[in-house]
């Protein structure tokens, strides 16, 4: 038979600017469902608008017009059956030349196709002709898409932005992590369809999962069990202790692309290693990819609550230091997606921002992820949704009830806490740097009467009836217990704090005051006693003392390289009365010192740009094994690596010189990691334009 069709053009550039994808690429077409793009024609002789022609999509090993995953659409337009999926559809484009044989057609792939890469073929009544082959995404600008997110100054955030920030620290001080999403680099492409062709759920059914990605609720799902390596090929080994030599330490990692790039390139190996941050920022760099908007957010204070009681059990030995199988973490990160939940038949209540948490802690329905939970389900307080909604409401809700142990094994309750869990819930805010708290969509205002009935209700939904809030009521205080800092907590210097107590009771109180410092590893699991000093006290009724505490640089200093944070707690017991105990503690994340960089001179695409980068050794004896590292998107296409830093002498200035070539206009942030002996992994970053 006659061959019909010359030549085909996908029109990369146009079809991709219009689709908004052209930071990827220009070299394949890739669009967004329910929204057209063109396609030229050119046949071998003038045709005319009603000659039949026909296109057709496939995606998936077993491509079926029933399950979505196949369409076949043209002129003569065909007869559908009532169980045919995800209809494409094309009209001809007034840009055609009949005449000449130039044929343009409009495509539009429906608002619900399944994501992925789809072969594209034509058929004449003479032949069938494979034209190549297209990435079709999710839309969040379609109305008509389940991820349509209405104001484009959120698009522009959630989906295009490339940088952001990810909180970490504690509630009274959250320091922002620069983070390189990375999510239009090239190769995001074949890893990202890579890790849908090789979750569980394909390996298992390769149609069904396929036909399932039309929905970003079951797709969000699958990239959430993906991210981490429990249970599947998934990218991040997560470890929270111990040896990291075998892999990379979490908080060296600045950015997703490498993650992902040495997961791709190494046959879907897990990397090593991640923890909550680094598997959130991976997960936000997947979803801003496939086009669910997305955003990190992290939860000071966070609770795990490990048998869904929504409370957090916490032990306190006789030296004040902190035991227990619960925990509440200083802070945890998860991501949030933005999608409809037309599955929980509630209408459109639950629709909106849903927390996604890739780090591996409980099951889910036998597997390693969490959500998406409505976030205003978890404000609702209705614990029994989909997905994962007890747990996640106890991370921001959960009371705290706080034991003494004695040596011989007697434990007594000291106290419940009913506000210190979920505070300063944080993300980056939309078009700056700045932090926006977003706590007030997660839960009312703590101790108000409506934030104590929201817990209510969630326990009842969660133990079907059940109600502790009676055990969480206490008797008013006798002696008021806080800490206070004398100055700014500097990593390097001296911690000075102030521990005051208030005599409220009517009889003069001789406290025995136990302090205890412990490093901490950041998801509340101490790692190393730093000192523990104990002093008596005589109180007045209604004195108000204040014991100064000081815990020197030379203390600290071995254990906390490896540690995120201190925890400084005081136990006071009543020497008249030993079982009347007090207890108060806080946190502290020490602050590094900065790490500057500059851009030497203008910077241009495709030409030699030059960054300064420049750190001072604050301290009075030398660094050792100082390394390097800057990433940033469109100007490095792996890690640049300076390893061979000499040692830094005390008290004296490290300059380096970095050259790189960038190869992607635009505003561009450059993120620089710093690793010595003293101070582990400081953070800098230069935000600039580079002109075409």
């Amino acid at each position: 038979m006659a061959k019909m069709i010359k030549k085909v053009d996908f029109h990369c550039q146009s079809n991709n600017s219009a689709h908004r994808t052209i930071e990827i690429t220009t070299e394949q077409l890739i669009v967004r469902r329910g929204q057209s793009f063109l396609l030229t024609l050119e046949m071998v002789k003038p045709v005319r608008a009603h000659d039949p022609l026909a296109l057709i999509v496939e995606t998936g090993p077993a491509p079926s017009e029933k399950h979505g995953t196949r369409s076949e659409f043209g002129n003569p337009s065909p007869m559908y059956t009532s169980d045919v999926k995800a209809i494409w559809k094309y009209s001809t484009d007034k840009t055609s030349n009949l005449e000449r044989g130039i044929m343009t057609l409009s495509v539009t792939p429906p608002a619900d196709a399944p994501v992925g890469r789809y072969s594209l073929s034509a058929k004449t009544l003479s032949e069938r002709i494979t034209l190549g082959t297209l990435v079709v995404l999710f839309n969040p600008w379609c109305s008509d898409d389940w991820v349509f997110l209405p104001d484009e100054r959120e698009r522009q955030e959630y989906v295009m932005n490339e940088q952001g920030l990810i909180y970490t620290g504690t509630s009274r001080y959250a320091h922002p992590l620069d983070w390189v999403f990375g999510q239009f680099e090239e190769e995001m492409v074949d890893i990202c369809l890579k890790m849908l062709d090789i979750n569980p759920k394909y390996l298992r059914d390769p149609a069904d999962d396929v036909s399932a990605r039309c929905n970003p609720i079951y797709v969000s799902r699958v990239v959430s069990a993906m991210i981490n390596s429990n249970g599947d090929r998934g990218v991040l080994v997560g470890r929270w202790s111990g040896d990291y030599s075998d892999g990379v330490r979490p908080t060296h990692w600045i950015g997703s692309v490498s993650i992902l790039q040495r997961w791709y390139q190494n046959n879907c190996n897990p990397v090593k290693y991640g923890q909550c941050w680094v598997f959130a920022g991976v997960m936000c760099t997947v979803m801003r990819f496939l086009g669910i908007p997305c955003r990190v957010v992290t939860n000071f204070q966070s609770a795990h609550d490990t048998n869904n009681s929504l409370t957090i059990d916490e032990y306190y030995n006789d030296n004040g230091a902190t035991e227990g199988k619960d925990s509440v973490w200083n802070f945890h990160v998860w991501t949030e997606g933005w999608m409809k939940r037309p599955d929980l038949k509630k209408g459109n209540s639950f629709d909106g921002w849903q927390v996604l948490d890739p780090t591996p802690q409980e099951l889910s329905d036998g597997v390693y992820c969490c959500g998406p939970a409505s976030v205003k389900g978890i404000l609702q307080g209705e614990a029994h949704l989909k997905y994962d909604m007890p747990f996640v409401f106890a991370e921001v809700n959960a009371d705290i009830v706080k034991w003494m142990v004695t040596a011989r094994g007697l434990k007594k309750k000291m106290h419940s806490d009913t506000k210190t869990v979920g505070q300063n819930i944080s993300t980056k805010a939309v078009g700056s740097n700045m932090r926006n708290d977003i706590t007030d969509s997660y839960k009312h205002k703590e101790g108000s009467a409506k934030e104590r009935a929201i817990f209510r209700r969630a326990l009842n939904r969660v133990n079907s009836g059940g109600d502790q809030e009676g055990d969480t009521r206490d008797e008013p205080l006798k002696l008021e217990m806080k800490f206070k800092e004398e100055t700014t907590m500097v990593n390097g210097q001296d911690i000075k704090l102030q521990l005051t107590l208030g005599n409220k009771d009517r009889t003069i109180k001789t406290m025995s005051i136990r302090v205890n410092a412990q490093a901490m590893m950041y998801n509340g699991k101490p790692a190393n006693n730093i000192q523990s000093t104990i002093q008596e006290k005589t109180i007045l009724p209604g004195q108000e003392v204040i014991l100064p505490i000081q815990i020197p640089f030379s203390a600290y200093s071995k254990f906390m390289a490896n540690c995120d944070s201190m925890k400084v707690s005081a136990v006071a017991t009543d020497k008249q009365q030993e079982d009347d105990i007090y207890e108060t503690e806080t946190d502290i994340s020490l602050e590094d010192p900065s790490i500057s960089i500059k851009v030497l001179g203008e910077a241009r695409v495709f030409q030699t740009l030059t960054l300064e980068v420049e750190f001072k050794n604050p301290l009075n004896e030398k660094l050792w094994n100082c390394s390097l590292t800057v990433i940033g998107c469109g100007l490095f296409k792996s890690d640049y690596v300076e390893s061979n830093v000499k040692d830094l002498e005390p008290n004296s200035t490290l300059r380096l010189r970095v050259t790189t070539m960038p190869y992607k206009a635009g505003i561009k942030t450059v993120v620089a990691d710093f690793d010595c002996s003293a101070f582990r992994d400081v953070k800098g970053s230069c935000t600039f334009q580079i002109n075409p």
